[in-house]
């Protein structure tokens, strides 16, 4: 999405429909002094989803599949309800032959691709395509896989996927020119969790071609932008319910089941996380009935706000696309993460200063691979419940540190 559908005139447009969406927020409207500014590590949890876990845990709480008394036959089909429901967010275009698998989390979900199905697809001197600048999430389960089919003898070769350096998109082209008949599976991910782009996932398709198993991390995208699969020509995508608007420790996984083998996860479950998935129903009913077309207009022209402001101010470096930091600029904006340095003050201590000020922002290494950023930054990530009064007061104080 351009600058040119974002900006003041979408915050003016949808002021009075984020005010309403605010105060659902219990926590953020509890702590007016406070600027949760630290979404893409988890996000706030509306009072909806607050109140549906409330009440399954004080009406039908059971084991699901474990029994066949009424609040257990209830939890094993809100189980199954929320797979469905998971399907029909996501706009599942086969929903009949899909799979989704419910996780712990995008983490707990990619290892579960790596440990369940990639080491029995693949075969001596196959290749995979890694994303070494993007979390270490969706870069350590791969390297998991080729290390255990190592000990059975099975030489798998890693291959590092291009990006281009300007902005830290993906290089499509560069990775057509790398696809071999022996790539097997690529890894990527939606949108970037220090960059803030959307690495435009489709020309990943159209480089690999139409036999290659791609696994997206969908973890900074699902609850912050609308997501169909109908568009994404992917075969697994994984995301987190907390940030989602969900409980912490949910998840799901969800698999095409149209190239390679049918997905089943190994072993034995245990007992599932049922209040994860009531929260994750819950999480997706309300983000469905704000709109998440408006979710995302709103978190695009916040960021837009800010990094035209950075960009006013010389003592500050954001990363990722340089091109796009202007309120007028027509290059691909950031969704709603914003990543930046200030050229004196070290990251963790500009942390800390800005908590001072009442703002909660991730300032670290933010768990990017060893081919990311070197250095420790200040991450801001933006949702709903962030207005632009903090993004104008996060600038002013910033300014002063000039």
């Amino acid at each position: 999405m351009t600058a040119g559908a974002t900006g003041t005139a979408v915050l003016d447009e949808l002021g009075e429909w984020q005010a309403a969406l605010r105060a659902q927020f219990p926590i953020v409207t509890g702590h007016p002094e406070l600027a949760y500014l630290d979404s893409a590590a988890t996000a706030q949890k509306p009072r909806a989803v607050l109140d549906a876990v409330h009440t399954y845990l004080t009406t039908s709480n059971a084991n699901a599949g474990r029994g066949t008394y009424t609040w257990a036959n209830r939890t094993t089909a809100l189980m199954r309800e929320t797979r469905d429901r998971i399907k029909e967010f996501l706009a599942d275009p086969d929903p009949d032959r899909s799979g989704v698998h419910l996780t712990g989390g995008t983490t707990d979900a990619l290892r579960t691709v790596a440990r369940d199905w990639l080491t029995g697809y693949l075969a001596d001197q196959d290749e995979i395509v890694v994303p070494f600048a993007d979390h270490r999430a969706n870069i350590a389960p791969w390297l998991e896989a080729r290390d255990l089919l190592a000990r059975q003898g099975i030489r798998i070769h890693v291959r590092p996927m291009p990006y281009q350096p300007e902005s830290g998109d993906y290089d499509p082209a560069a990775l057509a020119r790398s696809v071999t008949p022996r790539t097997r599976f690529v890894a990527a991910t939606h949108v970037h969790h220090v960059y803030g782009g959307n690495m435009n996932v489709h020309r990943i398709r159209r480089a690999v071609g139409p036999d290659v198993v791609i696994c997206l991390d969908a973890a900074q995208s699902v609850g912050h932008l609308p997501v169909s699969l109908a568009e994404l020509d992917v075969d697994f995508l994984a995301f987190s319910g907390h940030k989602a608007l969900a409980l912490p420790g949910s998840g799901a996984l969800w698999a095409r089941n149209a190239r390679g083998p049918r997905f089943a996860p190994g072993g034995w479950d245990g007992s599932p996380d049922t209040t994860g998935a009531v929260s994750l129903r819950a999480a997706l009913d309300w983000l469905d009935a704000a709109g998440q077309d408006r979710v995302e207009r709103w978190t695009l022209a916040l960021a837009a706000r800010l990094t035209d402001g950075l960009r006013r101010l010389p003592a500050y470096d954001v990363l990722g696309c340089r091109r796009s930091l202007a309120a007028d600029s027509d290059v691909q904006r950031r969704q709603g993460i914003v990543t930046f340095r200030h050229r004196a003050v070290d990251s963790g201590d500009l942390g800390f200063v800005l908590f001072s000020h009442g703002f909660m922002v991730r300032s670290d290494g933010l768990c990017q691979g060893s081919a990311g950023e070197r250095e420790h930054a200040v991450r801001v990530s933006l949702h709903v419940y962030n207005t632009s009064e903090e993004v104008d007061r996060l600038l002013a104080v910033l300014t002063t540190l000039q």
